[in-house]
């Protein structure tokens, strides 16, 4: 079941998701952390940030839709109180960064640089610039390139891309992620959705509109994932709406090398696990011998 991503190799392709999976320890009293291919923690910026008031997270069917508004405690506080307890664990521990501009992303980077027990860096380009009018740097692909090459000239470990599907043709920004040095893009993050109230006709989450998750993506996941892995050389990680076994086997004859397992988590904590185990389930049944089997183009 093991895989290898741009030189990483995880012990089987099921990675928990950044931003439901906490900073991972939240859930070590409820499975085995260590059975995890990888786990991705919330998103890290440079000082701690509160979060959206609430409501933050609104059920809709088959998705969820949330406007967590990428609350963490901030680089320094996770480097101090969690990596230290990460650190020891025996799978893949992959930083998730994000920030307002180009020297926010080189700036958290460069302080995981100094500490140990990280594997991968995984920048969340889905958050506005506010030194270019505040579009998202997802949204162009000239600012995706920046952001790539300004991280890549500081970090001695692999550096995935975390791209937004909101976007009329994933497929330029999937490239500028590797013209920028990218090992890796993962894809994808949440869509944009609202939802209004029946009663009151008022938009029910405070901000308007939030990122829409779950089964209802999948479909457009494996889409967005079919054409980026046909349009660059480095790896793809699929995410988007992943349940069992079946799922992430679909994103990965999409063509990628391994899955991102994110809302699952909310309602199955042991999600990852078990759709880890449905996985090599699969292959058996289907009497494929590896699982890096299902990632050959078609």
């Amino acid at each position: 079941m093991s895989v290898e991503v741009a030189g990483l190799r995880l012990k089987n392709p099921v990675i928990a998701a950044s931003g439901t999976f906490g900073y991972g320890l939240e859930f070590s009293s409820l499975l085995d952390l260590n059975e995890l291919g990888g786990l991705v923690v919330k998103g890290l910026s440079r000082e701690p940030m509160p979060g959206n008031p609430p409501p933050r997270l609104v059920e809709t069917p088959a998705g969820l839709l949330n406007s967590i508004g990428l609350q963490n405690v901030g680089v320094d506080a996770f480097i101090r109180d969690k990596l230290p307890r990460l650190s020891k664990l025996e799978t893949a521990v992959i930083a998730n960064v994000f920030g307002n501009e180009t020297a926010d992303y080189v700036d958290v980077v460069r302080r995981l640089e100094g500490a140990d027990g990280l594997a991968a860096y995984e920048l969340n380009l889905s958050c506005p610039n506010t030194k270019h009018g505040g579009i998202a740097f997802g949204s162009d692909p000239a600012l995706i390139q920046e952001v790539t090459v300004a991280v890549k000239e500081i970090s001695r470990r692999p550096v995935w891309v975390k791209l937004s599907p909101n976007v009329t043709d994933i497929r330029p920004f999937a490239k500028a992620a590797e013209a920028g040095g990218a090992d890796a893009i993962s894809l994808v993050n949440t869509f944009v959705g609202m939802q209004i109230e029946d009663s009151s006709g008022r938009r029910t989450l405070p901000g308007g509109t939030g990122g829409l998750s779950g089964p209802a993506i999948h479909s457009l996941a494996v889409r967005l994932v079919y054409q980026a892995a046909r349009a660059v050389r480095i790896p793809v990680i699929g995410i988007g709406g992943i349940v069992c076994g079946p799922d992430a086997a679909e994103l990965l004859r999409a063509g990628a090398v391994a899955v991102e397992v994110g809302t699952a988590n909310f309602y199955d904590p042991r999600a990852t696990v078990r759709i880890a185990r449905e996985l090599e389930e699969y292959c058996r049944q289907t009497g494929l011998r590896r699982v890096a089997e299902l990632s050959r183009p078609s």
